[in-house]
This record gives C-alpha cells, structure tokens and sequence, in this order.
C-alpha cells in the first residue's frame, strides 16, 4: 500500500522531467513565412473582334514566339506584332461579309485561334471561323424565315466495311405523316471534309432556309453523306489522288454505298419521289469529281447534276465515261459545272468543259472570282439551288 503510494507520487515528478527534457532537446518553433498569392492569370483576349467597318482584329498570346502570322482563308498571310505583355495582334482592312477559316502560324506551326470556339471540322487541318456578318440578303445569314430540320444518322457499311454517318435535311413543310413527296439532292463535300462539311461549314441548309422563303428555290431533301469509299483514301494526304488505283477503288465503293446503302434508306424512310427527273448530285471539289463520275454514268437515276471545284476526275475521258455524247441530252436535264478564276483547279475545269463541247454535251459553265474554298462554294450553290427541279 505504501509502495504503490510512492509510486504514484513519483509519477508527476517523472512527467515533469520528460517535459523538461524534451522542451530542451527539441528544435526551437519557428514562425513560417505567409504564402506567396498566386500570380493573377492574365485577362482573357477578345480574338477574333470584328470591327464596326468590317475591319477584324486578331490576338494571339505568344510571349516566347519569334514570328506569328494569320493564315486567312482565300487571303497571303498577315504578319502580327508583339506588344509588352506577349500579345501579338493584326488588325485587317475591311473584309467582305462572309465567313471564313482561319489560324495562327507561330514559328511555322500551325494553331487555331485559342480565344475562339468556333472551330471548322477537317480531317487532316482544323481552322477557326470568322463570321463577318452580312445583310439578310446574303443567303447563309440566318434570317427569320421558317427553319427546316437536320438528321442526322449512323450505320453499318457492309459494302465499305466502317461505321460511317450522313445528314439529312427536310424543308420547313416537311411532314412524315402527309402524303406529299419531295425531290432530293445528294450534296457531297470535299477531300479533308467529314459528312458534316455542308452544314457546318457550307450552311447548306440554311442557304436553302432562305432561297424557299424568298420563293427562289423548290423545297426539297437534301442528303449529305460521307463521301470516302476507301477509308484509309483521307488519311495519306493530297498525295494520295496520285494513286490512280486507291483513287479509283475510292469512288468505286463511295458509289456502290451510295446506290445499295443511303438511297435505299432515304428513300424508304423519308417521303421523297424515287424517279430519275426529282433526284441530283452536286458536290465540291473530289465531291464534285464524285458528282460526275456518278452522275454521268447512271443517268437512269439521276437527271441534274453540279460540279463545283471538281477535282480528282480522271483525264482520260472516254474511259472515264464511255458513250458519253449529244444523246445524253435527251436525259439530262441539267449539267452545271463552276470554278472559281484563281482555283488551282481552273485549267482542269476549263478542260472538261472543251471535251464536253467537243461531244456535244450540253452543260452550264460558270467561272467566278475566287479560289478553292467555301466562299466561293456556298455561292455556286445558293447559285444553283433555283435551277434544281
């Protein structure tokens, strides 16, 4: 009893020298410095504005770059000048209403504008957009004017071998449960594009918003599919049209998915007239090679048919469309074939036109200012839209 007393009087005597002894071994606490702020972000850049005289300003935050320029659809490249903070930036002279790509070149590669969302799908070179608004007589301003509907669908290619989409778009009066039936162009895009080229870029469908309501065009379908019949065509580059066999095999496959996979399921789907007289091909560029080679080569489907741009057509031509003469006049209703003056792809265009004069083809020429890009494609089709049915 008396033991575990002194025991248990010992043991504050015992926590005191610990304390003792650990207060005197143990590092002295020092006060911790207060955290430097995090440094303040710089503030967002307004890239592209466009200016109230249809001048545009471009920014480009590139502190360590050497030499930025924009790279403007249709335009030389513009060089940029840095200020103090790293901001380099070009004001252009005014630009015509439209809407074009663009990207910033920085020490030789190419980037999209970070300060813009809207971006131009490519499959080999994505671009920003530069919308540089126009007056509502411009047909691809989106005007208040009944608005038709776009579908989009997807599916199986048993003749190509991929999964592969196309988009539809129905007229403002369009209705699946009436009996009326609507003519239906077949719209394709051109080499780098994807299915959605004429609608995200083109605005097909609100060029053809705008021609039904101004009564300048029918209402119709149109249908815009993916036009690759070989998958890996897109993917080597422009070099590859210089392959004449995956060239070839391309438009091939595009033509077989084309007759025995969309048209069947359009044409079974949506209420359209299923005869040669309410049916048309049109496309830019390899779409408007596709548009020939298709075509002029089954003028029991189709009796319209545009071209713009039109590029990758074989030069051998009697081959290419054997028998074609004066008397495919008699079927066709409508040859329309475009080229903008400074495409690389006028000579081309020009002499397609001197061989279909020489068979007696008769055919539509129409040259116009401009290059290879959509400004000048979405005018050869609000261009040719009235002349369709």
């Amino acid at each position: 009893m008396n033991d575990r007393r002194r025991r248990d009087g010992r043991l504050p005597m015992i926590a005191a020298g610990m304390i003792t002894l650990l207060g005197a071994t143990a590092p002295a606490l020092r006060a911790q410095p207060a955290p430097s702020p995090a440094p303040t972000p710089p503030p967002p850049l307004v890239s592209p504005e466009v200016l109230a005289d249809k001048r545009v300003t471009f920014r480009f935050r590139a502190p360590n770059a050497k030499e930025v320029t924009v790279d403007r659809e249709g335009a030389p490249k513009l060089a940029m000048e840095k200020d103090a903070q790293g901001v380099w930036s070009v004001t252009t002279d005014p630009l015509p209403p439209d809407i074009y790509g663009y990207g910033f070149v920085a020490d030789g590669v190419r980037l999209v504008d970070p300060s813009n969302s809207v971006i131009i799908p490519n499959l080999l070179s994505k671009s920003s957009a530069l919308h540089v608004p126009g007056p509502a007589c411009l047909p691809w301003e989106l005007g208040d004017v009944p608005h038709g509907t776009l579908h989009h669908h997807f599916y199986r290619s048993h003749v190509v071998g991929d999964d592969r989409d196309f988009y539809v778009y129905t007229p403002p009066a369009y209705d699946p449960h009436e009996s009326k039936r609507y003519p239906v162009l077949y719209l394709l895009h051109g080499f780098s594009d994807d299915a959605s080229g004429w609608t995200a870029v083109g605005r097909a469908h609100v060029i053809l918003d705008n021609l039904i309501a101004a009564g300048k065009a029918k209402p119709m379908l149109v249908v815009m599919t993916l036009g690759y019949g070989a998958p890996e065509f897109v993917s080597r580059g422009f070099g590859v049209f210089r392959d004449v066999a995956l060239r070839q095999r391309n438009y091939e496959r595009y033509r077989d998915a084309l007759f025995t996979e969309v048209m069947p399921f359009v044409e079974t789907t949506y209420r359209v007239t299923a005869d040669r007289e309410s049916r048309a091909i049109a496309g830019l560029s390899m779409g408007g090679a596709e548009s020939l080679l298709v075509g002029l080569n089954a003028l029991d489907r189709f009796a319209q048919i545009g071209a713009f741009s039109s590029g990758g057509v074989p030069e051998d031509f009697e081959t290419t469309f054997p028998g074609l003469d004066a008397k495919a006049n008699e079927r066709l209703r409508l040859l329309w074939i475009a080229c903008g003056t400074e495409d690389g792809l006028i000579a081309a265009n020009r002499k397609l036109h001197a061989r279909l004069d020489a068979k007696g083809v008769k055919h539509t020429m129409v040259e116009t200012p401009g290059a290879h890009t959509w400004m000048v494609w979405r005018r050869n089709l609000a261009q040719l839209m009235p002349l369709l049915f």
